[in-house]
């Protein structure tokens, strides 16, 4: 598939405003009630990078030291502040902070995906939107160790999207792993993708 016709795909299978009533989270892959609890308001960024063989997917590995989620692979983003004007605006700002990369690069935005829910008391929105090379990145080496593209098809193929458990405060609590090459994407990321690659191949979305 070509890029002009993957990119019109991607934005009808996405919601078009960031005024979204759909919430899944940590708790939905897990396979447990939502909890309500007061959620810090986030947003991150899904870079989709056009490159010649096809669109990546922009990520960054977290340095080991942070308070949440510490060395996980992560968007680029974080919680909202005050002088943000929407979840947009936290996106492309915490993309700029965390890893240098440029407003303008971020050509278009194509959407949004469903609200997640995180374990640690966040709710982000997802927002996805087409990046133009050429781009230079100056990652804050106080947040983030590395930042690397991972090819979409290799998210949206199923055979790599692998649940796994582990035992949480007494529960044992299922989440996604998508492998690549010696990394683990996990957690909140992983479902996040999930959720992107059965938006985007038409099949049930995370509930």
């Amino acid at each position: 598939m070509n890029h002009a016709l993957l990119r019109d795909r991607i934005r009808r299978c996405l919601h078009s405003t960031h005024q979204i009533e759909t919430i899944t989270g940590d708790y939905a892959v897990a396979g447990m009630a939502r909890e309500e609890r007061t959620l810090t308001p986030a947003a991150v960024l899904v870079p989709l990078v056009e490159r010649p063989a096809g669109y990546t997917v922009l990520l960054t590995q977290r340095t080991a030291h942070l308070e949440h989620h510490p060395g996980q692979i992560s968007f680029p983003g974080g919680r909202a502040e005050e002088e943000d004007a929407g979840p947009i605006d936290t996106a492309l700002r915490e993309a700029e902070e965390e890893i240098g990369l440029q407003r303008r690069h971020v050509v278009e935005i194509a959407g949004f995906l469903d609200l997640y829910q995180t374990v640690t008391g966040f709710l982000v929105t997802p927002v996805v939107g087409f990046v133009t090379p050429p781009f230079e990145l100056t990652l804050d080496a106080f947040e983030v160790a590395e930042a690397f593209e991972v090819p979409l098809t290799f998210i949206l193929e199923p055979k790599h999207h692998e649940r796994h458990s582990m035992l949480y405060k007494g529960e044992q609590r299922s989440y996604y792993v998508i492998p690549y090459e010696n990394r683990f994407i996990w957690g909140a990321t992983a479902a996040m993708l999930v959720g992107f690659a059965r938006r985007l191949t038409g099949n049930p979305p995370l509930r």
